[in-house]
């Protein structure tokens, strides 16, 4: 279990954030309708804890993680960095704040420049910001290579030489050379084997507590988040459904599309079986969602206001938002 200390000190702030992409059509291609992946998203994430962000995919994750560091550019709402509202800084400024915020990709192989060895490609954010010398430069490299778990002479080989787990090694350590605040994780484990996963987690925890990082860790496994988050958010079709202490999330859903994704959770005792929530029909596509609440066509409890008005997203407990009609019914 994630055991990193937090502070009450809000470093991250993000309030009402959207993100839609225009869909074209025609010989003039003109805008016909908007994905609207992201649609009215706010929390907050403290110094020094892991935000777990979940979801089906195209739910939206991996896209607020890139609008927050403006890697692509939102449609409204603001985030404000350690003070700073992210959204309205000029180039100079921008560069500077995005020293202390670093991305892991979810494919470290494409994220790689094959033609780069991997030594340089750790040192590329570093020559950028003109950290020290260039002697300085390969000392910090090799140093967090060593802290990744891979060897120096690595930093002479190209990605291709590499194992997957490697990469995403390679990954990490290029998001943590230039010892950010705070690192948004994209999936970071999902295309990695089981064994590989818990060495790769127990490597982000690790810097975590050496560093005092402050995370953002996207993911549809919801045993990963379990065991690296301080805090669960969960998405569905561009909407937050459900936002909570871990402990809290996993003993007591109050949103019915979390505790369906609760019950699919594997047990791992053969004699015990947890009582599946199935639901019925697909997810709806963020180009033409449902009215009311966007849950309101799968959800086993909806009814007529379901269809006809969306749900605040609200406190219910202490530190526990959800955003359905019907959320204290489910209250323990």
């Amino acid at each position: 279990m994630a055991q990193n200390s937090t502070s009450n000190e809000t470093l991250v702030r993000v309030e009402h954030l959207k993100k839609f992409f225009p869909v074209r059509a025609g010989i003039m291609h003109r805008v016909v309708a908007h994905v609207q992946a992201v649609d009215d998203v706010s929390f907050t994430i403290q110094k020094g804890e892991t935000l777990g962000l979940v979801g089906e995919s195209g739910c939206g994750k991996t896209t607020i993680g890139r609008t927050m560091l403006r890697l692509i550019n939102p449609t409204s709402g603001s985030v404000v960095f350690d003070g700073r509202q992210v959204f309205t800084l000029k180039t100079a400024e921008l560069k500077e704040v995005r020293r202390d915020m670093q991305i892991i990709f979810q494919d470290p192989y494409g994220s790689l420049d094959p033609r780069l060895p991997i030594g340089e490609s750790v040192m590329e954010g570093l020559n950028i910001h003109q950290v020290g010398t260039h002697k300085e430069r390969v000392e910090i490299m090799m140093d967090t290579l060593k802290k990744v778990g891979l060897e120096t002479y690595h930093a002479h080989r190209f990605p291709h030489e590499f194992s997957g787990g490697q990469r995403q090694r390679i990954g990490i350590a290029r998001a943590l050379a230039l010892r950010p605040k705070f690192i948004v994780c994209d999936e970071p484990v999902s295309a990695l084997d089981v064994s590989i996963q818990s060495q790769v987690l127990n490597i982000l925890k690790d810097l975590q507590q050496e560093f005092g990082l402050t995370y953002l860790f996207i993911a549809h496994n919801l045993s990963v988040v379990e065991h690296i988050s301080n805090r669960v958010a969960v998405m569905y079709v561009g909407k937050m459904a459900e936002l909570a202490e871990r402990y809290e999330l996993y003993r007591n859903p109050l949103h019915p599309y979390t505790a369906a994704l609760m019950s699919a959770i594997p047990v791992a005792d053969p004699k015990l079986k947890r009582k599946r929530l199935i639901l019925k029909g697909d997810v709806p596509s963020p180009l033409r969602p449902p009215s009311g609440c966007r849950f309101h066509p799968r959800c086993p409890v909806a009814q007529q206001i379901c269809s006809e008005k969306e749900p605040e997203f609200r406190e219910l407990k202490p530190g526990h938002f959800a955003a359905c009609h019907f959320a204290e019914t489910f209250i323990q």
